[in-house]
């Protein structure tokens, strides 16, 4: 596709095409599994003012927030959305719960991404386990499926006793006993993502518990992560790309202390883009954050004035994805380039279990 400065014979500006935010990684930088204990990752701090990096612990964020500022968290909780099973002929078939099916209330119908996908046509069901079958109901406008699940009792409880944990297609292994409360904040509260809010796991308790004793405000958003959060831009005008929706809430009390905070003075840090959407979704034109419940599909990119986010704690992202466009949009694209940059050359971990970038 043409993008609209190529029309007269200019060059968009850097940021302003897809390929502008691929960068090279090797293999052996992506972190297949995290580091122990949480808060001692490696945390790479980005100065817009000066254009400075340095290089820190994670655990060093306590430094880098005053008090009477505030932390946003998501406190989402991934369940165990990636269903393995067979097909009537035997194969091997795979299923990812994305959500709750739009227009069903019952417990039973999801929206689902399945594998292989051109044998799992309505009418087909998948076996996951005796007493726990998936059946294949439509195709949505997004060729994504609605399933019905199938179960002698609780299907939740179905899902969490037969379910894998939905690692990332990055991580080039299969879920262990220890992903099960590693590949999740230690805040989650309410289930509902497919995919962990990756910046939460470098907390730990104790790190939250110093934070509030030196006077740091934490105020609890939610967003409820789908699949689509690991979807490759594949439009050269991004534009075009068709952002995923997904869940998110402010409640009337967390836009209330937001709003006190900004109102004397201080500031607000968001740790992870979901929550960076979220609050970019509740807040109006004036930087006043309102409450909000319901589906969001904000696409933050250059060029994008926030008005309701600050500080910025996020881990590093795929090439040519919506997250990393995000980060540009917030720190600057040549910034947010340079930094990765370094961070590659500084062999940092990257993608979920890898380290951070704080933005400040």
């Amino acid at each position: 596709m043409t993008l609209p400065s190529d029309s007269v014979g200019v060059s968009p500006p850097k940021g302003a095409r897809t390929s502008d935010y691929d960068y090279e990684l090797p293999e052996a930088r992506i972190a297949q599994r995290p580091v122990e204990p949480r808060d001692a990752s490696r945390l790479l701090v980005v100065d817009r003012t000066t254009g400075g990096v340095s290089h820190r612990t994670f655990r060093d964020v306590l430094g880098l927030i005053p008090e009477g500022d505030a932390i946003v968290l998501n406190t989402t909780k991934v369940f165990r959305a990636r269903l393995l099973g067979h097909r009537e002929s035997g194969g091997p078939a795979e299923i990812l719960l994305l959500r709750p099916a739009e227009g069903h209330a019952d417990g039973v119908h999801f929206e689902a991404m399945i594998h292989p996908g051109g044998k799992l046509r309505p009418g087909r069901v998948v076996t996951i386990a005796d007493g726990f079958k998936v059946e294949i109901v439509d195709t949505t406008p997004r060729r994504t499926r609605i399933v019905k699940l199938h179960t002698d009792g609780d299907p939740l409880a179905a899902i969490e006793t037969h379910g894998h944990v939905p690692l990332p297609p990055y991580i080039e292994r299969a879920d262990e006993a220890g992903d099960v409360n590693r590949y999740q904040t230690v805040y989650a509260r309410e289930a509902g993502s497919v995919a962990a809010p990756t910046a939460g796991l470098h907390f730990t308790d104790d790190l939250l518990a110093q934070m509030q004793a030196k006077g740091v405000e934490r105020v609890n958003v939610l967003l409820h992560v789908g699949a689509g959060t690991f979807r490759p831009v594949s439009d050269e005008d991004p534009s075009q790309h068709l952002m995923h929706d997904e869940w998110c809430e402010v409640t009337p009390e967390a836009a209330d202390r937001l709003n006190a905070v900004r109102a004397r003075g201080n500031k607000i840090w968001v740790v992870g883009t979901t929550g960076v959407r979220t609050l970019e979704t509740a807040t109006d034109a004036h930087g006043i954050v309102q409450p909000y419940t319901g589906d969001t599909n904000i696409f933050l990119r250059p060029p994008y004035q926030f008005r309701g986010v600050d500080h910025l704690i996020t881990n590093f992202h795929l090439p040519k994805s919506t997250l990393v466009m995000l980060v540009a949009a917030f720190a600057g694209y040549e910034q947010t380039m340079h930094a990765y940059r370094v961070a590659v050359e500084n062999e940092y971990r990257f993608y979920s279990y890898g380290d951070a970038m704080c933005i400040i």
